[in-house]
């Protein structure tokens, strides 16, 4: 069953998220050469903790950190550790906040120094497809209309969208009905309303859509070791324009 959160449940849920995106915005700060992903992970914790709110992914399923942090060809669910960025590396940080009963949840891809030009263009347009899925949430307009904006527009600059792992409603839980896929035929899967809240969250590679998970049970990366990029944000379905709940303050 699709949650449809009331104007209080929303005012939790916009503050979950602002913490969340202000953990990402933190972390990308930190996305530099000599840094460890171990130590960007820690500071998000810290973060959050500090907001009064709790990790969302520390122990989620297992997963042993706050932050997923997923170097190059890790599509998503890199495991934070010891390992020192590097100049030309790219960098995808994906976090969650609980607080006051709700969870945000939003990622983004950061460019480790100067990268290349191929990896920029990767970066640039995962972000737009975001947004040209964000064009299609609008009440009575279909969860797949958001797929198939996704999907067109990352195919039409010739790279290919995950297809293993997709969005998902986000609020009481972290993964709530329905799913989003970021490909699809248009006009399909549940109506959206207002009130409804979703991660929609484009996987992006370079080269083939496959993935692989690594023996971890976690670490998923892409099945050619090409590169690959994640942009996520927690949107609000309303009666008109829809609401970024994740957005950077001051941003």
């Amino acid at each position: 069953m699709i949650a449809i959160k009331n104007e209080h449940e929303l005012e939790a849920m916009r503050q979950a998220c602002r913490i969340t995106a202000a953990a990402r915005a933190l972390a990308g700060e930190m996305v530099r050469p000599g840094v460890s992903t171990r130590a960007i992970d820690h500071a998000v914790h810290d973060f959050i903790v500090s907001q009064g709110a709790k990790p969302s992914f520390l122990n989620y399923s297992g997963f042993p950190a706050s932050a997923c942090i997923s170097v190059n060809n890790v599509v998503i669910h890199g495991i934070p550790d010891g390992r020192i960025l590097k100049e030309g590396d790219i960098v995808s940080v994906d976090v969650g906040a609980y607080y006051k009963g709700f969870h945000g949840d939003c990622a983004q891809t950061f460019a480790c120094g100067a990268i290349s030009t191929e990896a920029q263009k990767l970066i640039d347009v995962t972000t737009q497809s975001f947004f040209e899925g964000l064009r299609m949430v609008r009440k009575g307009n279909r969860v797949q209309d958001i797929s198939h904006a996704i999907q067109t527009y990352v195919e039409s600059n010739g790279y290919a969208v995950v297809r293993s792992f997709v969005g998902h409603g986000v609020g009481r839980n972290l993964h709530e009905e329905p799913e989003v896929p970021n490909y699809g035929a248009p006009g399909r899967g549940p109506r959206l309303l207002p009130g409804m809240t979703l991660a929609i969250e484009p996987m992006v590679n370079v080269g083939t859509y496959e993935v692989q998970v690594l023996k971890d049970g976690w670490t998923t990366v892409t099945a050619d070791g090409k590169l690959s990029a994640h942009y996520e944000n927690t949107v609000l379905i309303t009666d008109g324009e829809p609401e970024i709940l994740t957005v950077n303050e001051g941003h």
